[in-house]
């Protein structure tokens, strides 16, 4: 892990995690320990309405939290019920984190490599359909991260296990003195909830 982001993860596991937040975790927590202690890969798929916000966060944040934790065989996906872009706003927020961000295509839905380790595989995060055929198409565990997804989404084919995690949308700062500092807030929040549960994994 880079130097900058080290720093940050410390700030990361100074949070608290309150209580009502540890029970809204515990399932997804008990699901990958599962994985683990059967030696199976996770995978976690974070969605979204428009896969431009909260999404990435969670996924982001949840693989370098693996990471840090050497937790092996974890890989995280984002997807949205709609197409829109990553937001200019979680990617500024990501490098003043400590990330390693290139654009790889410059167009509407703009194509970014966000790098944690030197020498681990980038992040690749742009919007797409939870469906894309980027993402897994089955075995997977479906978080939903905003509660109109959760909502409006009742059955994602492919997945094995449902999980409403869900965040404010920092999008409401949009266009106020108090955007940046509402989504480093969710970035960390975020961040922080991330590492808990993989905190909480056990594996030999």
């Amino acid at each position: 892990m880079n130097p900058k982001l080290s720093v940050y993860v410390r700030k990361i596991l100074q949070q608290e995690i309150l209580e009502d937040r540890k029970v809204i975790l515990t399932p997804l927590i008990f699901y990958i320990q599962q994985k683990v202690e059967e030696k199976r890969p996770v995978y976690l798929h974070f969605i979204c309405t428009h896969n431009s916000r909260r999404s990435h966060l969670a996924q982001i944040w949840s693989q370098v939290a693996a990471s840090y934790y050497n937790i092996p065989c974890i890989q995280c996906y984002s997807g949205g019920t709609e197409v829109t872009e990553m937001f200019s706003k979680i990617v500024e927020t990501l490098s003043d984190a400590g990330f390693e961000i290139w654009k790889l295509s410059d167009t509407r839905n703009p194509v970014y490599a966000v790098k944690f380790d030197e020498n681990t595989l980038p992040v690749i995060g742009f919007s797409k359909r939870f469906d894309d055929i980027f993402n897994p198409i089955n075995d997977f565990a479906a978080v939903m991260t905003c509660s109109s997804a959760d909502e409006g989404c009742p059955f994602i084919p492919g997945a094995e296990k449902r999980f409403p995690v869900t965040f404010e949308d920092p999008k409401v700062s949009d266009g106020t003195l108090r955007q940046a500092e509402i989504y480093e807030q969710r970035s960390l929040e975020i961040a922080s909830e991330m590492f808990y549960v993989f905190s909480q994994i056990h594996h030999t």
